[in-house]
């Protein structure tokens, strides 16, 4: 009798002992349970984050790609405006050139119309006008090579700021195109982080349920 009592004892005494393990694991898991749900939700967050970023990424590289494309189109222009003051001084010289050789052929005109005397003096005021008008034509040109020379130098700086903004903003679309697949990855990688944990959450509250019977 007196060894059943003891065994019942040990039994008894193992059961409590059993109750109590069983009680701090329910607890443990609990906790377990509710940090997975903490971090869960925080995955989550992060995830919607790191999509929100990606989106963000992709609106910044359609703007760049449009600030790329303004870019090339300002260094065409200015392209074409050089080329369009290259070929305006090339008139300027042609101008230049026909004055010069209108104020020779006035002078000769003078020349044989105060040979002919009283006869050529209305021919002579003639080529004075003319004269004046070469002259006028020549100072007038010059002015002009003046300009385009001005126009030149600010068109070539142009030209070459656009160049350096070329490919200044191609770096830029490249660098933030490398920047959004990169956030595209992260927002992949988080949500499958978020489905893990998850996962993991879901079993920790089904052993607690398990555990509570």
């Amino acid at each position: 009798a007196e060894s059943v009592a003891a065994a019942s004892l040990q039994i008894a005494q193992g059961n409590t002992d059993l109750s109590q393990r069983t009680e701090e694991q329910a607890s443990a898991l609990e906790q377990t349970a509710a940090t997975m749900s903490e971090l869960s939700v925080t995955v989550k967050n992060n995830a919607d984050n790191a999509r929100q970023a990606a989106q963000l990424a992709v609106n910044v590289r359609e703007v760049a790609r449009q600030g790329s494309e303004v870019t090339s189109d300002i260094f065409g222009t200015m392209k074409s405006i050089g080329e369009s003051s290259g070929r305006i001084a090339d008139i300027t010289s042609v101008i230049d050139s026909i004055a010069f050789q209108t104020n020779i052929l006035a002078l000769n005109a003078a020349v044989e119309a105060a040979r002919a005397g009283e006869q050529g003096r209305g021919f002579a005021v003639v080529a004075g006008e003319v004269r004046t008008l070469a002259s006028r034509s020549a100072t007038a040109a010059g002015e002009i090579r003046q300009l385009i020379e001005a126009n030149s130098a600010s068109v070539s700086a142009g030209s070459t700021l656009a160049s350096r903004s070329v490919t200044t903003m191609a770096d830029i679309v490249s660098s933030v195109g490398q920047l959004s697949d990169t956030v595209e990855e992260i927002t992949a990688a988080s949500a499958e982080q978020a489905r893990g944990i998850e996962q993991v959450g879901i079993a920790v509250t089904e052993m607690d349920g398990v555990t509570q019977q």
